[in-house]
């Protein structure tokens, strides 16, 4: 997919419009403070992206995993960090309209949509990172319900999300014993540890979400035992793809400033961006991001065809397009000066947020086992 439809231009320019009135100019500020600012992410879910891809019935955008690169994309070259929530969120939402029944769908979806509800994705643990399927929360049956208990890592929007998708061991060791919950805030054992204090993503909370002895009905489980990590796995598949396009569109705002200030500074006589040496700079940063947003949308298209090579391709394009970004926002930063160091610039800040865009999501490490992996199984 070479270029966007009529409809994605549209739906670029209007998340464009809504990212440079309402998210870029305070990102620094919700960054230095610490603000995750609710009231502009109830706003960004009146032009539907709050659901992204929920189905339409139940108060989504019905919109396509290209259309969702374009939309995250841009939203991130306002603010990195606020875009990677909605990333999160959104993949919230798709598992639940995706493995949700309709009476799921019908009792969660229109909230999320609307943003008056917030979800939070739980999968990693103090001990199971990487190795997901190592999980230790527990989800015991007990009667018609299920008694969870255990500690989830580095989650971002805990304490402030009120629905969280949590993986929980139902069964034997290893991938098949894990099934997929939908717990709330407010059930009796929920707790969070303390706001994270981090190198970048300030603008949202990440915290520890403890499960003691939290009691679920059977409605709560998101389709059937043992079918968990086939659901977390598949909504990371996506949820790489978001990742990835923030990782671009963080970048592409520090090109666009880098642009803006060699061409505004002067030394030895003439602007800067006149150096050949910095224009050429500036080219690789442009080709490699090019680059990269190709192969996120290739690996986008390929995921809404169903393609038996998406995960791979969404591996390739999460590792490529994270390395990437993170790179060519440090270019940016060099490319700056000292200037580039401080916060009022705001390239630093683009900085810290893609840093950790290369970790979650699946590191990548994970990735390129992921790729070599199936490169070796259709080897044999």
């Amino acid at each position: 997919m070479s270029t966007l439809t009529k409809d994605q231009l549209a739906l670029a320019e209007a998340t464009l419009d809504f990212t440079q009135d309402r998210i870029a100019p305070h990102a620094v500020a919700w960054d230095q403070d610490k603000h995750f600012p609710l009231d502009v992410l109830r706003e960004a879910a009146g032009l539907g992206l709050g659901g992204v891809y929920v189905r339409e019935d139940a108060g989504g955008s019905g919109l396509t995993r290209t259309d969702g690169v374009v939309v995250f994309e841009v939203l991130a070259t306002g603010d990195p960090s606020i875009a990677g929530y909605l990333s999160i969120h959104n993949m919230v939402g798709w598992m639940i309209d995706r493995y949700g029944d309709d009476a799921q769908r019908a009792r969660w979806l229109p909230g999320l949509c609307a943003m008056d509800t917030l979800g939070s994705y739980c999968l990693t643990e103090p001990g199971a990172g990487s190795d997901a399927a190592a999980l230790a929360t527990r989800a015991e049956r007990v009667g018609d319900s299920y008694v969870l208990s255990g500690v989830k890592q580095f989650i971002s929007g805990a304490g402030t999300s009120q629905l969280y998708v949590v993986m929980a061991r139902t069964g034997a060791e290893g991938p098949d014993g894990i099934s997929a919950f939908v717990v709330d805030r407010d059930d009796r054992g929920v707790a969070f540890g303390p706001n994270e204090k981090k190198m970048g993503w300030n603008a949202q909370p990440t915290r520890q979400v403890v499960l003691d002895g939290v009691r679920l009905p059977a409605d709560r489980r998101l389709g059937a035992e043992g079918d968990g990590f086939r659901i977390a796995m598949n909504g990371l598949n996506g949820g790489r793809l978001g990742i990835a396009a923030c990782s671009l569109g963080g970048a592409r705002a520090a090109l666009h400033r880098s642009v803006e200030y060699l061409t505004d500074r002067e030394a030895f006589g003439a602007p800067l961006v006149k150096s050949q040496a910095l224009q050429f700079r500036l080219a690789d940063m442009a080709t490699e991001l090019a680059a990269a947003r190709a192969l996120v949308r290739q690996a986008a298209e390929a995921l809404d065809l169903g393609d038996p090579g998406a995960r791979e391709l969404c591996a390739m394009a999460k590792r490529f397009a994270t390395d990437t970004g993170h790179r060519v926002a440090d270019e940016a930063l060099q490319l700056h000066g000292g200037y580039g160091y401080l916060a009022e610039y705001g390239i630093e800040k683009i900085v810290r947020d893609l840093r950790v865009h290369r970790i979650l999501e699946g590191t990548n490490e994970i990735m390129r086992l992921i790729v070599a992996r199936d490169l070796i199984g259709a080897a044999r």
